[in-house]
């Protein structure tokens, strides 16, 4: 954002009215005007928009699983002499009688099977927990590649290095699309935003085939 205030000395308010994982992609709404922040924070607190990310996950996704309704906690990494990410924060999925655990649902569903042995899906947050989709994808044994935290380690590397696929080095989650209502006119807006080029290539890389 200050980068953007920089690039813009004209503007006199730039907000941003969300966040996104570092490594994530895609739509970062920012409001111009301070009555504009307020009225589109209140509808990302009473969840009344629409967030849906595109993710590139390692196997074949079961196209009857479409809700993940799965509790999550923030913790932070023991802080050990010499340990990697030591303080980092972390998420992962508790039960549901876990009194710390928030309560977190997240949609899936199957946008396409590549041949190269990946799904894309488009995941919809219910709720905004912190690294929800990151969580909840590699909860169930298809953590989203090149996810440097909760992923396929392995896989990781072996996607950094091009071969018969273009290299990927980065994290394949995209904010997608955004739906909210607009703070003046009221009026239901969408936006949406096409994935970057590397990710673009490397999920074109093969034909898709429709999900079954």
């Amino acid at each position: 954002i200050e980068q953007l205030r920089m690039a813009r000395p004209q503007a006199k308010f730039l907000e941003l009215v969300h966040r996104l994982d570092r490594d994530t992609s895609g739509i970062l709404l920012i409001a111009k005007k301070r009555s504009a922040l307020t009225h589109l924070q209140d509808q990302f607190r009473e969840r009344e928009t629409g967030k849906t990310y595109l993710a590139l996950v390692s196997g074949q996704w079961p196209a009857n699983k479409k809700v993940l309704d799965k509790p999550l906690f923030k913790y932070l990494l023991d802080a050990k002499v010499g340990a990697a990410g030591a303080g980092e924060r972390r998420v992962k999925v508790v039960s549901r009688d876990d009194p710390n655990g928030m309560p977190s649902v997240t949609l899936v569903k199957v946008r396409a099977t590549l041949a190269t042995g990946f799904t894309l899906l488009e995941v919809t947050i219910k709720t905004g927990r912190t690294h929800q989709i990151r969580v909840h994808l590699a909860s169930e044994g298809f953590p989203i590649a090149g996810d440097d935290k909760y992923g396929d380690f392995e896989l990781n590397k072996r996607l950094m290095r091009a071969g018969k696929l273009p290299a990927l080095k980065r994290m394949f989650l995209h904010a997608w699309r955004l739906q909210f209502n607009h703070p003046g006119s009221g009026e239901r807006v969408e936006l949406l935003a096409q994935l970057p080029n590397e990710l673009g290539a490397f999920a074109n890389h093969a034909t898709p085939t429709a999900p079954q």
